[in-house]
């Protein structure tokens, strides 16, 4: 599967380490061009091309969108993603991160998709710090979930199949919707993590008896 991440902060960065280590073709993709990245990360023994963002789409099957929820249209002009899946991992945190930016009857998920025709988007590793990609994605003795969320059945279980690649535990979460929900938790877990110091160690989980 070709995998394209757009964005090369410490998450963007932290997905191509350990997605470049699985059998799947790994592009990072920047308002550059990725080379900067994608050289670190082959040079760390990770297997991770560069390319500019509409180069990076334009052969993926799946996108990653490891960029802030405020880049959307800047994304949206840069390349066609029609017939993409598209994984958005945002939290649309407001710039003093004392709140969301959208929520309650929207979510950035659902604003992406609408702003994307033709791609199917998926909710996802928007509660996995970027530390955690460098650490082997455990807490507590137990692999840390991420919570998955899409209108299409078969892209749902297609990135919960990937996250089991990366050693995560993909949690099925229904429908696209469901990341109104979903993003109000990954602002309680920045909130946990740094305004109430119990650092990026952390990680939200359900589990049964």
């Amino acid at each position: 599967m070709q995998i394209a991440i757009i964005g090369t902060g410490n998450i963007g960065s932290g997905l191509a380490s350990v997605l470049g280590r699985t059998a799947h073709d790994v592009t990072a993709g920047d308002r550059s061009d990725g080379r900067t990245a994608a050289e670190k990360l082959t040079g760390e023994g990770t297997r991770v091309s560069a390319a500019k963002i509409g180069g990076a789409v334009v052969d993926a099957d799946v996108v990653i969108l490891a960029t802030p929820f405020g880049a959307l249209k800047s994304i949206a002009q840069k390349a066609d993603f029609a017939g993409k899946t598209v994984i958005d991992v945002s939290n649309p945190v407001t710039e003093d991160f004392s709140a969301l930016s959208v929520g309650h009857t929207t979510s950035a998920a659902e604003e992406i998709a609408a702003a994307l025709p033709g791609a199917v988007v998926v909710k996802a590793l928007n509660t996995v710090f970027a530390e955690h990609y460098a650490s082997g994605l455990g807490a507590g003795g137990q692999p840390i979930q991420t919570f998955v969320a899409s209108d299409d059945d078969a892209a749902r279980a297609a990135v919960i199949c990937l996250a089991g690649e990366i050693r995560l535990e993909g949690v099925d979460a229904g429908p696209l919707s469901n990341a109104r929900y979903l993003e109000p938790l990954g602002f309680m877990n920045i909130t946990f993590g740094y305004m109430s110091g119990r650092g990026t160690g952390i990680a939200p989980v359900w589990r049964s008896n």
